[in-house]
């Protein structure tokens, strides 16, 4: 579909398919045959929403034999007849219906956007027709892009679904069946008008001039962005440098983001399919420009708006900053997963926090690492919409106390403490589809009652105290949790953004529905790692104290909803929240625990006898000298599956981990191995190996489907393509060069190995152990002939990654790694032999930059310790060799490249 073509209804998707699927609208798939838009007028959608439910009625599809009984005043009937044109190469496509502005510029773009051809047309007023308006008889016929007739009942329920949809804005009976005897077809049957003929003029005004999409072509764009700096930025459009011209651009991508975003909200609410939400405390999301540009298909086009204006795209993308909420792999993964998850066509949801600091700005003095705030929302975040209407109050401290109900008692918690949480919407665009999800994040505000209350008694330092005390909550990521305070903040962070994404989820679900033992059909709650575990308590405590269902109906319920992935090797690992914590700042939770334990061990007792050191150690609650509740437990007893993160990492878990509730409950355990996205590591931040790809393998389909790369083994011989292939690594080893330049003043070869290893600084990761190497490689070439050192690969050692600010030990591995460069990089005696750069304050933006000039990587973690992996899949598929221990994910990469593309290195330094 073209980006000119405006929505007139919801959402790209065929709506006979029991899969919601959203077709490509990129120019390579864009045949008729897949790429169906069902595009109907956004009319009764929106002034449902308008209105309310009782002007405009939801569609309902039945056969003529079964047609509600709904008052109308006019009827429309669309016919598809094969069988009486002249014309042996067209179909003709008969509709009546009641004459209104515009009905048949709609028509005509449906048959547009299916790719038919309108050969011609006949038009014939009716003006018996009921209703007391004029009508109208209009006769189509069209044929495909081939000029052939249209024959297949397939494509033709097609037309059927997009011409209901187009016609049955303007209310009334609309009827869609072939000109055969049987009659047989489907009926939609619509209230009556919108109450009155100036409401219908206003909102037909309204809805006509948001009939269009924006149109994406240089010329639009560049209105756009010009726009945007003056009404946006508030800058002279004959004044504005870089930043603010990137700002005008993130808006004016963020403009046509939120176009597919409301129309996924509405299709999905229209459909109202089971949805899945993804709750994780970390999204590592990095840039968004380039990654949404080339997700929406207009990447190109934008380039040439801005080169025309005097910009340059790449140099307006490196005005964004990182979003930096979150570390590691964990985090990453879930960024991945949203932008898989919107590619793929699920109605999905990602919660988090909205972290005010994001992981530390890492700076180097003297060697050592030195922690500075990293203040990401200094100048804004182009890409988020505040929420200030979708806020939900969350509770803490406070006692919980009986009080009668019906007959009985029930618990009732009494806070001591209550904060808001205001929602701040991401939207992540799916690649080759107008699904459009979201990622919604938290942040914490203190209440309005208490602020009221402080400044109303003029103890107006209790209001700040009371503002900073809240806003704290979703300040700072990873919090120090080694005092009782760090921990209770950790804590709070983790409740804080369970209890908001809950009522937000419980709301949504109860805008459609009133039972909640449907509640497992429409809802999927996946907890990323133990972080989100007091979700399970949450959702307990709202089903039995607040929606009063019976403790056995809701334990039901519970049980069905959740899925649980673990990214931990070690028992001792596993986290624990201390019992005294929990009853201070969560009683009623820690009750509903105990509740949970109590039954559940019941059970267990049941089943593996009085097995007193299984039943500990498979208990929820861990008696001890600090009595501890085990998140990990209480999510595996609540969860109906638990995910490992590799095949290895799963063995783990079942032999090792989670040893006792594998032997019990096996069919709950399996494992879905990490990994990345090709859009974002190859196509956004390898954007020549891409172009590289797409040549040889004759399509961009890869972009989407990963698998189909394994057609480039054809072409694994082709001279040609080696020599296009080392052309693109140069050239981003330029790259590379240059940046290292620019940040430690070192001067690098192009022509030596870049060998990487760039990750979280630790121990198990052993950059230790790479250094020492380095060192090693170091003596040897002091010690060699000169005649020798000819001989000698030049290599340029690459290390980088960010050591917890408490995490003494990886600190002082990062003053080594600088210390050993400094002497290093100055011996002109082994010149450009050996270099060793460090580079500071390592992120995804960083990342995106080195991982394509890499020619060899290193994964040498302790054997046993990584669960999974996904910088070496990164790298992987940017053509780099790994060097790495045979565990996590590496071991189905092997899998995966096959044997015969490894090699088990177990020789001298060469």
């Amino acid at each position: 579909m073209q980006q000119e073509d405006r929505k007139m209804s919801a959402i790209s998707v065929p709506l006979y398919q029991p899969k919601l699927t959203f077709p490509s609208t990129t120019a390579a798939s864009a045949a008729p045959s897949s790429a169906f838009f069902v595009s109907t007028n956004k009319l009764s959608f929106s002034t449902a929403l308008l209105y309310g439910t009782s002007h405009v009625t939801s569609r309902t599809l039945a056969s003529t034999n079964q047609s509600l009984s709904t008052t109308t005043t006019t009827t429309a009937t669309i016919e598809i007849n094969n069988n009486g044109p002249s014309d042996p190469h067209t179909t003709a496509i008969v509709i009546r219906a009641r004459n209104r502005i515009g009905l048949l510029q709609v028509i005509t773009r449906v048959f547009k956007i299916l790719g038919l051809l309108l050969v011609k047309a006949t038009v014939e007023i009716d003006e018996g027709g009921g209703g007391g308006g004029e009508c109208f008889i209009k006769t189509f016929y069209v044929s495909d892009s081939h000029g052939n007739r249209i024959e297949d009942d397939h494509s033709l329920e097609k037309i059927k679904k997009a011409l209901i949809d187009a016609v049955d804005g303007g209310g009334g009976e609309v009827k869609v069946g072939s000109s055969s005897s049987t009659g047989k077809g489907v009926v939609v049957r619509r209230g009556g008008g919108l109450g009155g003929g100036e409401t219908s003029v206003r909102v037909e005004r309204m809805f006509g001039l948001m009939d269009r999409f924006l149109k994406s072509d240089p010329s639009s764009l560049q209105k756009d962005i010009l726009d945007h700096v003056e009404y946006t930025v508030a800058r002279s459009r004959f004044s504005f440098d870089d930043f603010e011209a990137y700002q005008a651009l993130a808006h004016s991508v963020r403009d046509r983001l939120i176009e597919r975003w409301h129309d996924t909200q509405i299709h999905f609410k229209k459909k109202d399919p089971k949805r899945i939400y993804f709750l994780s405390l970390e999204f590592l999301m990095g840039r968004s420009l380039s990654n949404s540009v080339i997700n929406l298909g207009i990447r190109d086009q934008y380039a040439d708006a801005l080169k025309e204006l005097g910009f340059e795209f790449e140099v307006l993308a490196e005005q964004e900053g990182d979003a930096a909420l979150g570390n590691g792999g964990l985090a990453r993964l879930s960024a991945c997963q949203m932008d898989s998850l919107a590619t793929m066509d699920y109605p999905a949801w990602g919660y988090g926090l909205r972290y005010q600091y994001g992981l530390f700005r890492q700076v180097i003095l003297d060697g050592y690492q030195h922690e500075q705030p990293d203040y990401w929302l200094n100048f804004g975040n182009p890409w988020e919409i505040e929420r200030v209407h979708v806020t939900y109050p969350v509770k803490f401290y406070g006692t919980v106390e009986d009080e009668n109900f019906n007959g009985g008692k029930r618990k009732v918690w009494l806070p001591g403490e209550m904060v808001e949480a205001v929602a701040y919407d991401n939207p992540i665009p799916g690649h080759g589809t107008r699904n459009t999800i979201t990622l919604r994040l938290w942040a914490a505000k203190p209440s309005d009652q208490i602020d009221m209350e402080s400044f109303n008694t003029g103890d107006y330092i209790n209001a700040v105290v009371n503002r900073q005390r809240a806003e704290t909550i979703s300040s700072v990521l990873y919090p120090d949790d080694r005092s009782y305070q760090g921990k209770e903040l950790r804590l709070k962070q983790q409740y804080f953004f369970v209890s908001a994404s809950l009522q937000d989820i419980i709301r949504r679900f109860k805008d459609s529905h009133s039972n909640f033992d449907d509640f497992p059909e429409k809802v999927a709650l996946q907890l990323n790692d133990t972080h989100p575990s007091l979700a399970i308590a949450e959702v307990m405590r709202v089903l039995v104290d607040e929606e009063h269902l019976d403790w056995n109906r809701a334990w039901g319920i519970v049980c069905k909803i959740f899925s649980f992935t673990t990214h931990t090797v070690l028992p001792e690992g596993l986290e624990k929240v201390p019992v005294d914590l929990l009853e201070s700042l969560l009683p009623r939770h820690l009750q509903i625990i105990y509740d949970i334990n109590f039954d559940y061990i019941e059970e267990l007792k049941k089943k593996i006898g009085l097995d007193y050191d299984r039943l500990s150690r498979m208990s929820i609650v861990e008696d001890g000298a600090v009595k501890s509740i085990r998140m990990a437990n209480l999510a595996i007893v609540c969860s109906h599956t638990v995910n490992g993160v590799s095949r290895v990492h799963s063995e783990l878990l079942k032999t090792r981990v989670f040893k006792d509730f594998y032997e019990l409950w096996p069919h709950k355990f399996d494992y879905k191995t990490n990994g990345v996205t090709q859009r974002r590591w190859i196509v956004v931040s390898n954007p020549s190996l891409s172009a590289l790809i797409s040549k040889w393998l004759g399509t961009e389909a890869w972009i989407r489907d990963v698998d189909l790369l394994a057609g480039l083994q054809e072409q694994a011989a082709n001279v040609d393509l080696h020599e296009e292939w080392r052309m693109v690594r140069k050239v981003n080893k330029m790259r590379l060069a240059e940046y290292i330049e620019a940040m430690s003043g070192i001067k690098v070869s192009v022509n030596a190995m870049f060998d990487v290893q760039i990750k979280r600084i630790h121990e198990y990761k052993r950059q230790l152990l790479n250094i020492l190497g380095i060192i090693h490689r170091y003596d040897c070439i002091k010690n060699m002939e000169k005649s020798d050192r000819t001989k000698v690969v030049p290599r340029v050692c690459i290390i980088g990654g960010k050591a917890a600010p408490g995490y003494e030990i990886a600190k002082k591995i990062i003053k080594l790694c600088n210390a050993v460069a400094e002497k290093i990089n100055n011996d002109p005696d082994v010149g450009d032999l050996l270099k060793l750069v460090f580079i500071p304050d390592y992120n995804v933006s960083v990342a995106e930059l080195v991982i394509p000039g890499a020619d060899l990587s290193q994964h040498i973690s302790t054997a046993g310790h990584e669960a999974s992996g996904t910088g070496n899949m990164k790298f992987l598929m940017n053509g780099c060799l790994l060097l790495a221990t045979e565990d996590g994910s590496t071991v189905e990469i092997i899998e995966e490249i096959g044997e015969d593309n490894m090699e088990f290195e177990r020789s001298r330094l060469k």
